[in-house]
């Protein structure tokens, strides 16, 4: 790995952005790979368990031709043969799969102590200090849990606990979470369940490439935030009250979406003037993904701090670590009830030592800029494929996370979803691993650890610019 003060590499041909590290930039972390004859079962045996055992709800991805992973480093997972695979995916593993320093703070701390909250322990404090210090200074209380659901679960408790209101408002896609609680608010699950709840609301997605609104319009923040607030009016007519907006400051499995610039400040001043909060879900998101600033709700402009933000996936890099921030006052109506909150996990020592690293991590490593760089370029990429491939709708995202768009027609936007299937397919024989998000199943998402390198960028694009080769080669 480059140290911190490497100087920069020099533009790459055609004006692509200026690297902060060098191309082959490799974490020195590379544990030796296990031996195939250390494993104990075939991939064949280990899937027959696995249908005669697991749920079949819990999906594999390539269902037809699973891979067994037995290990992982950096950006790179490993098959029972030792075929290398590039993670392209992976945003749980934040700052690379086993990264060293979080698997030795973990051991460290297991040697010392692991416990609940009930007792004073430095870690619980240092770590809301450290997130502290990221975030808006309202956002100064703080919840430790186990996972994204439990944060989203009880942003919701705070919510109604402080509003004293019942209603909720989504938008249309959206996912927070496979709790009870959070099918309800998720259309994207609900949808398919047993249907929307009088007590929720659902927005358009502000989604400028297919939504209502697209980039031609004059203002299309203003329109999406007028359409929620159309919405809160109907609802005060029937005698709705709100308690919250919940939102993922970038919506994932709707499809890679980037809102328009302002649409939180504008959203957030209608759910305010009913009497609810605004909720940023940043689980996806979170912890300098995007790269230009370190939370994704931060990419609306200084003006604008959510009321809530919820952290999952990222921030415990694949250990279960999550949390609720929120201002003083919301706290204070949570705690009025006199109910205790304990979480019997959240926020024990090995938790808090973990997440405190992998704060460590990326600053040590420079990954939010990292993220940055190697997304921008990755970004120009996939954008010059763009003009090669009318396959390719639309490139989005910031930092690293990037959704391409496949439309079958260019102008209908319609979606490609048996050519987005085929390319994830090809690309796992390439020992790629990317999937697809989007109603349409049709986006190609990336969301990779944040090692991922200008070297990954560069093999992913020569592949996918091969595979549109032969598609369109068989179409012609």
């Amino acid at each position: 790995m480059a140290e911190v003060g490497a100087r920069p590499s020099p533009p790459p041909p055609g004006g692509l952005p200026r690297l902060l590290l060098p191309l082959d930039r490799v974490p020195p972390f590379l544990p030796p790979f296990l031996p195939p004859s250390a494993m104990t079962r075939s991939r064949q045996e280990t899937l027959a368990l696995r249908k005669q055992l697991i749920g079949s709800s819990c999906r594999l991805f390539f269902p037809e031709d699973p891979v067994k992973i037995v290990q992982a480093t950096n950006q790179y997972m490993y098959d029972e043969h030792g075929n290398e695979y590039l993670d392209c995916i992976n945003n749980v593993a934040h700052v690379g799969h086993c990264h060293p320093e979080v698997v030795k703070a973990a051991h460290q701390q297991n040697l010392l102590l692991n416990t609940n909250s009930r007792y004073l322990h430095d870690n619980l404090v240092d770590y809301a200090q450290r997130l502290s210090k990221t975030l808006p200074e309202k956002l100064c209380m703080f919840y430790f849990l186990n996972s994204g659901s439990e944060a989203n679960d009880l942003a919701l408790r705070l919510a109604r606990q402080y509003t004293k209101h019942e209603d909720i408002m989504v938008v249309e896609h959206a996912y927070h979470g496979h709790l009870t609680s959070l099918i309800d608010i998720s259309p994207y699950k609900f949808r398919n369940l047993g249907g929307q709840k009088e007590w929720v609301h659902v927005a358009p997605l502000p989604d400028t490439y297919r939504g209502i609104y697209r980039e031609d319009h004059a203002d299309p923040a203003l329109a999406y935030a007028n359409e929620a607030k159309t919405i809160i009016d109907q609802a005060h007519e029937r005698g709705r009250k709100f308690a919250a907006f919940f939102m993922e400051s970038l919506p994932s499995v709707a499809g890679q979406i980037i809102p328009p610039f302002g649409y939180f400040q504008k959203v957030a001043e209608h759910i305010h003037k009913a009497g609810g909060v605004f909720v940023a879900d940043e689980i996806q998101v979170g912890f300098g993904r995007v790269g230009k600033h370190f939370w994704a709700f931060q990419l609306q402009g200084e003006d604008f701090i959510p009321d809530i933000v919820t952290m999952g996936k990222p921030i415990g890099n694949g250990h279960p670590v999550a949390c609720v921030a929120t201002t003083k006052e919301i706290a204070g109506a949570f705690s009025s009830t006199g109910v205790e909150y304990f979480n019997t996990f959240g926020g024990n020592p090995v938790s808090c030592a973990i997440g405190i690293t992998v704060l460590d991590v990326i600053e040590k490593e420079r990954l939010q800029a990292h993220a940055l760089q190697v997304g921008s370029f990755l970004m120009e990429l996939l954008n010059q494929q763009k003009v090669k491939h009318p396959l390719i709708g639309d490139i989005r995202g910031v930092g690293l996370f990037i959704g391409v768009d496949l439309v079958q027609n260019q102008e209908k936007r319609s979606p490609a979803t048996t050519e987005a299937e085929f390319i994830i397919t090809r690309l796992k024989e390439e020992l790629i691993m990317l999937s697809t998000d989007g109603p349409g199943r049709n986006v190609l998402k990336f969301k990779p650890p944040l090692c991922f390198n200008a070297r990954d960028a560069k093999l992913v694009v020569e592949k996918l610019d091969q595979i549109l080769s032969d598609l369109e080669k068989r179409s012609a």
